[in-house]
């Protein structure tokens, strides 16, 4: 009998592995951008071609390779960076697997060209699918240059599975920002279908962080660092009112290396308590240095994850250093009982002299005198200013009371020469049919949360929120097929700031914003100008629908127009309903149970949740029956 257990052929091994390493073009971008990072290169530059899956080229100027170990390098679990397996707790470097190069040549073309400083010739090497094609000599420049080509064009199985050119787009941006952020003392370039996307100069920390995302960014920062003997922070968070919809600007780096760590955000989300809003997320750059041997980064495939020896305490240490930021640069209120805010001196008032009061005295003034006699002078010049403008009419008053109301009932009086016709209100405002309708209230609001209106069989209630999405999205879906949006107009433009990333996405939906009412005026590269927002949307609310846009649309946007409007619609819907623990008038109850009924799927919700329910008369029976 023969056996079952083989030993698979090299190019089938290699396919597999390439499945952990390689599952998008980003895994090529990450592997190949640490790799040139190892190789001690301060300037990088990536070109990319169809978001990847075309060319992804790394071209750096690091210390390359000699003949041998460019032929060896694609071998599996070839590597330079570790010995024995103590090195993998003392690791210095990103890669150390050795598979990476051996998984990518295994499913794509591949042209490698490197140099050694020290040597005349470097070394030219194309593979097509982990079967070495050509190795020969070549005058080339100190570094390396790797040019991956046709992604999986012998798996089409997995290249099938790859998503739209603008989702893979943005997954290599991400990794892209991640290398340039955790090393501004190199210089990066990216291109992408021949134009130029980043251009980052050797910098410090704060302005690497400003050139990848924008200039506005440099306000939002707060410097964070402390240093113990277990953890070195350094790094920056942003302000509160900063604080976004989605986690964009999230960023660990332990030792260099981007991390992904649902313990230590949740030490950064117990520092900012109290400072913000409801689901909001607030943009932090953190650098952490720790011991190596106290980490263990190899519980990964992506090595995205590692584990700590003492989690507690660096939950501890960075919690109360983002807290200690904060308080500082006045962000977080601080309570001080020994001083008081009153004895402050207002800013204005800081360098200017005091100015002493001073008294005037009417020394002909006498209280005790009469109307006639010295006082006279006095009494006219007193008088001399009200003699110009009305002069009342005396009355004679007797003692008794009576006679102050007299000639109130009169048509019309006199004073100083205006005459005022008295009416007396005999009817009501309404008449005593409309009274009555008026005191019968057709609707109820219960809790600033649901609307209870009666109707034959029983009552309606409403979810208010869900209510008016369901209204506000059928609105705005019908603006953006019909095309004829309302706008209103701001009297001056609003300027908003976005990461150059978020510019390209509204840039790419500016016609469907445009048929929801908004009216763009301008874009920069980091901002944009907006002079005109749909109707019933109050300036302050622009921020925060495009930032929820943003944040709904970070898997790609939809390629088809109806699934884009479609999207659209419920994301501004979600942002612009009214919100639970809102007080609404009785008019606004009734305009909202009309206008939802008068919907097509007035039941659901643009989210598929229920938007009201029905009580009979019979059901609120059985309540009673007990």
């Amino acid at each position: 009998m023969s056996s079952i257990i083989q030993l698979l052929p090299d190019h089938v091994a290699n396919q597999i592995a390439a499945g952990e390493v390689v599952q998008r073009p980003a895994s090529v971008v990450k592997e190949l951008l640490e790799n040139a990072v190892d190789a001690k290169a301060t300037d990088i530059k990536l070109v990319i071609k169809d978001a990847g899956k075309s060319l992804v080229q790394v071209i750096d100027n690091g210390i390359g390779m000699n003949i041998t170990d460019a032929r060896l390098c694609f071998e599996r679990h070839a590597t330079s960076k570790i010995r024995q397996a103590e090195d993998l707790f003392d690791l210095h470097t990103k890669g150390f697997r050795g598979e990476a190069l051996a998984s990518i040549a295994a499913i794509a073309h591949v042209e490698m060209k490197t140099k050694q400083e020290q040597d005349e010739l470097g070394t030219h090497i194309v593979i097509e699918g982990s079967k070495f094609v050509s190795q020969e000599p070549s005058v080339l420049p100190k570094g390396t240059s790797f040019a991956v080509k046709n992604l999986f064009f012998n798996i089409p199985a997995r290249r099938n599975f790859l998503k739209s050119d603008t989702i893979e787009l943005r997954h290599i941006i991400d990794e892209f920002h991640r290398v340039a952020l955790a090393h501004p003392n190199i210089y990066f370039t990216m291109i992408h279908n021949g134009s130029e996307a980043y251009n980052l100069p050797q910098s410090n920390y704060r302005q690497r962080i400003v050139n990848v995302f924008s200039a506005k960014t440099n306000e939002k920062l707060v410097p964070v660092q402390e240093e113990t003997d277990i953890l070195k922070i350094q790094g920056f968070v942003g302000k509160p009112e900063f604080a976004k919809k989605n986690r964009s600007e999230q960023f660990f780096f332990v030792n260099d290396r981007f991390i992904k760590s649902g313990y230590l955000h949740h030490a950064v989300m117990a520092a900012f308590e109290g400072l913000l809003k409801d689901n909001a997320q607030p943009s932090y750059f953190l650098y952490l240095d720790v011991p190596p041997n106290t980490i263990d980064i190899n519980i990964h495939p992506t090595k995205t994850e590692i584990k700590f020896d003492d989690e507690h305490a660096l939950y501890a240490i960075l919690r109360s250093s983002i807290k200690h930021s904060l308080g500082q640069f006045n962000v977080a209120p601080v309570l001080d009982f020994d001083r008081d805010p009153n004895l402050d001196t207002p800013y204005q008032y800081q360098n200017k002299t005091a100015e002493y009061p001073t008294i005037q005295v009417d020394r002909s003034f006498n209280p005790f005198a009469d109307d006639s006699g010295d006082n006279d002078l006095m009494k006219q010049k007193s008088t001399k200013s009200y003699s110009s403008t009305l002069s009342y009419k005396k009355q004679d008053v007797g003692a008794n009371w009576e006679s102050l109301y007299v000639g109130l009932k009169q048509d019309t009086e006199e004073i100083g020469g205006f005459s005022f016709e008295n009416e007396e209100v005999t009817a009501s405002l309404f008449d005593e049919k409309e009274e009555e309708e008026q005191t019968t209230k057709r609707t109820y609001q219960i809790h600033k949360k649901y609307i209870v209106s009666p109707i034959k069989s029983g009552m309606v209630i409403l979810d208010q929120n869900r209510a008016h999405q369901r209204v506000l999205y059928e609105q705005f879906l019908t603006n953006m097929t019909v095309k004829q949006a309302s706008s209103q107009q701001l009297l001056f433009p609003l300027q908003l700031q976005f990461s150059p990333n978020e510019m390209k996405l509204i840039t790419e939906l500016q016609m469907s914003l445009e048929n929801t009412g908004f009216v763009f005026e301008s874009f920069e590269s980091d901002a944009v100008h907006i002079s005109g927002v749909p109707v019933n949307t109050s300036e302050s609310e622009v921020s925060m629908v495009l930032e929820q846009l943003i944040s709904d649309l970070q898997d790609g946007i939809p390629e088809s127009s109806f699934c884009q409007n479609d999207t659209i619609a419920k994301s501004m819907a979600k942002s612009l309903a009214v919100r639970t623990g809102t007080y609404l008038t009785e008019k606004e109850q009734e305009n909202l149970l009309n206008n939802l009924f008068a919907c097509k799927e007035p039941n659901v919700s643009p989210f598929l949740k229920p938007t009201f329910i029905t009580m009979s008369v019979d059901d609120l029976d059985k309540k009673f029956s007990v």
